[in-house]
């Protein structure tokens, strides 16, 4: 195939134009341009399809502990329902984040072996042997540990052999910026996966009903099952954005930034569709308790906004870890979410006395704020300028290695 033929995979800084095929492709306008952004969707979904099924895969090991603990009772529900919480948010929003990208496709095989064990021995401990709550969360931690596990053996006999050399003491080179980098980013996400989840404690200890606290535990486990889409699409931003700009594309980072953000939006309107339609059915995934399906009937219309509301963040926040100011996003979360959001929720929901709707109302207020602190950080940020960085450290390293 001669040169001129062959497509790119990165645009050169040194080409103004970014010339392909005679056609100029620096424009970063969604309309017009089908066919890029039909390309750029495929670099996403390749990033971001292993990365949701894997979450989608490890997230429903707790749904179906969740149900089967609901069809036990309804206190069985609520004391699972609280007694997870903390644990699955800071698992999913801070380890999770650290996973590699390079080898997803073996993550999200060992997540659907363990989810279908899972489902097996949960059915046959709770339904055969009638060992209840106890049971559930002994088979949770067990289908846990085995994808470790499967994953561990995999790394350990050359599943990954770019990446994984064995054991050496070169592991601990750099450690520490790694260590605040990651820091930086897990506890960024941390931050998100938490947030909703205080709902549910908030919502307890004020001296809700177990119908309420189950009816709201059902929506926030619902909340956070969508989740795993909108953070797999971080991660596709966030490498996405990387890339384009370690390659000096300002016009690409920007252009994958409104793909990803196009796309996160229309998933986000279908799920939210989704539970206006069918509340009902999806509420009886977790208990049979007519009382408690009516509630989260009636919760809906809070769900639905927030998971379409939630559709936004992931990709500004991708934007913040590609880009190098995850840092700035962390500060912005905690001031949006636990100086604005939460105590807001429960100024109106215990003050105003609108209870757990008005703790979940005046929540949604301080994602409408991080919303519009995000965007603004990132309408306004120095994108040329970092490429200018990533270029002078560049030069430096080649220097380095001519010398």
């Amino acid at each position: 195939m001669r040169e001129e033929q062959q497509h790119p995979l990165l645009l050169h800084p040194n080409n103004p134009n970014n010339m392909v095929d005679g056609r100029i492709t620096n424009t970063d306008d969604l309309i017009g341009g089908e066919r890029k952004t039909w390309d750029e969707l495929k670099k996403i979904w390749k990033i971001a399809g292993p990365s949701i099924f894997c979450r989608f895969a490890m997230f429903s090991l707790t749904i179906i502990t969740q149900s089967l603990a609901g069809h036990l009772s309804d206190l069985d529900l609520a004391a699972f329902s609280i007694a997870t919480t903390f644990l699955i948010s800071i698992s999913f929003g801070f380890l999770r984040f650290l996973q590699s990208q390079l080898k997803m496709a073996i993550i999200a095989w060992s997540s659907a072996v363990s989810l279908g064990v899972h489902a097996i021995i949960s059915w046959l401990f709770v339904y055969k042997l009638g060992v209840g709550i106890v049971g559930t969360a002994l088979t949770l931690d067990f289908s846990w540990w085995l994808s470790v596990f499967i994953m561990y053996g995999y790394v350990l006999y050359g599943g990954c052999p770019k990446t994984w050399n064995g054991f050496s003491w070169l592991a601990f080179t750099d450690l520490w910026d790694f260590f605040k980098l990651a820091l930086a980013s897990g506890v960024m996400v941390l931050l998100e996966n938490v947030y909703y989840r205080l709902l549910v404690i908030a919502s307890g200890d004020a001296g809700s009903s177990h119908v309420d606290v189950d009816a709201l535990s059902i929506c926030v486990t619902l909340f956070g099952w969508e989740s795993m889409v909108p953070l797999g699409i971080l991660a596709a931003t966030g490498v996405r954005v990387a890339i384009e700009l370690g390659a000096g594309n300002v016009s690409g980072a920007k252009f994958a930034a409104k793909v990803c953000m196009l796309t996160s939006l229309i998933i986000g309107m279908i799920f939210s569709s989704l539970v206006l339609a069918i509340p009902d059915k999806l509420a009886m995934i977790f208990t049979p308790n007519s009382s408690v399906i009516s509630v989260v009937r009636k919760l809906a219309y809070l769900l639905a906004p927030t998971i379409f509301l939630n559709s936004i963040p992931p990709v500004l926040l991708g934007v913040a870890v590609g880009s190098g100011w995850q840092a700035l996003a962390a500060y912005i979360n905690i001031g949006s979410y636990y100086l604005v959001g939460f105590p807001l929720g429960i100024f109106i929901g215990r003050v105003l006395n609108f209870g757990y709707m008005g703790i979940w109302a005046g929540m949604l207020g301080g994602s409408v704020i991080q919303i519009l602190l995000l965007a603004i950080v990132a309408v306004t940020y120095g994108w040329e300028k970092e490429v200018q960085k990533a270029r002078g450290k560049h030069i430096l390293m080649d220097k380095a290695v001519d010398d």
